[in-house]
This record gives C-alpha cells, sequence and structure tokens, in this order.
C-alpha cells in the first residue's frame, strides 16, 4: 500500500471507528495490498491474515473477520460491540442474525448501519455485521433483528475457552 493510500483510508477508519482505529487496521509499517476498481477507488484491503475490509460506495468500510479482531483489540469496550450470551454463539459463528431479545450489552453509540462485532462477554469474537438497531434499541427491544451478520467466524476451536474457563464444544 502506498503512503497515499494509507493516509486516506486511516482517516476513513478513524472518522468510521473512532481515534486510533485507522492505525489498528492498517498499520504504517504493514505491507497491505490494495485491490481496486477498475476506474482506480480501492475497494480492498488484504493483509497475510486475509482480507480486512472492503471499501463500499458509500465511503464506508464493512469489516472481516480480520478486521473486526484487530479493532477489537485497538478500542476498549463496549465501542463496536453487540454482546451475546452463550446461546447464541454457534448461531452466530454460523453467520446467522442476531435478533435483539439475545443481545445482553451493546454500544450505545451504535446507530443502524453502523458496522459492529458480534462478541461474547469475554471479547471472542463471533462475527461481523450490520447493526440494524440502534446500541439502545437492541438492548430495549424484545423482538426484531439487532445485527446483519455478514460473516461468523466458524465453529469454536479445540481448546477455546468460555470467560469462566469452560471449554467450547466446537
Amino acid at each position: 500500500m502506498n503512503n497515499e493510500d494509507g493516509r486516506t483510508l486511516r482517516r476513513v477508519a478513524d472518522y468510521q471507528f473512532g481515534a486510533s482505529a485507522g492505525e489498528a487496521l492498517f498499520p504504517p509499517d504493514e505491507d497491505l495490498e490494495v485491490y481496486r476498481t477498475s476506474s482506480g477507488r480501492p475497494q480492498q484491503v488484504v493483509a497475510d491474515a486475509g482480507r480486512l475490509v472492503t471499501y463500499a460506495v458509500d465511503g464506508r468500510f464493512t469489516l472481516s473477520p480480520a478486521g473486526a479482531r484487530r479493532l477489537l483489540d485497538a478500542l476498549d469496550g463496549p465501542a463496536y460491540r453487540v454482546v451475546v450470551g452463550e446461546d447464541s454463539d454457534p448461531f452466530v459463528r454460523e453467520g446467522r442474525n442476531t435478533f435483539a431479545k439475545f443481545v445482553q450489552q451493546a454500544d450505545p453509540a451504535v446507530r443502524p448501519g453502523d458496522e459492529v462485532a458480534v462478541v461474547r462477554d469475554d471479547d471472542t469474537l463471533l462475527g461481523v455485521g450490520r447493526a440494524e438497531l440502534s446500541g439502545w434499541d437492541m438492548l430495549d427491544f424484545e423482538t426484531g433483528m439487532a445485527v446483519f451478520v455478514r460473516h461468523g467466524v466458524g465453529p469454536a476451536e479445540d481448546g477455546e475457552t468460555d470467560a469462566d474457563g469452560t471449554e467450547v464444544e466446537g
């Protein structure tokens, strides 16, 4: 990624996700690949671990699980997180949507249309997607879709544990 692309992409990430998000997603010292549209506009940013983000035509990023992990490491909770209980774990991992009645916590600053990470209460990433409700409404509503899950992270890995140390079955 050239310097101009890096500065632009970091500014967009800081605007969309808050200060320091750009550095977390696109560190200046990391060699990232930028795939472009036929018109030359950046479309996808890829690291060694895989795709981090897609730069959508609306000027916002859509996250991949790899990009969400970088954000979770950089941003203090509850920023851009939707916390669900263990009952939702296997469904979100499969890429199924998250419904309001299963949301335990949510970033109150989340607005409909924002990219969010769906996590367990120990911050284990389950999936990424687009918020369909505000953070407040996710907690307030008893019905309805809270997050349109775009990517689940797949089944739990062997040896992965819950916050209380109980092994997760995958």
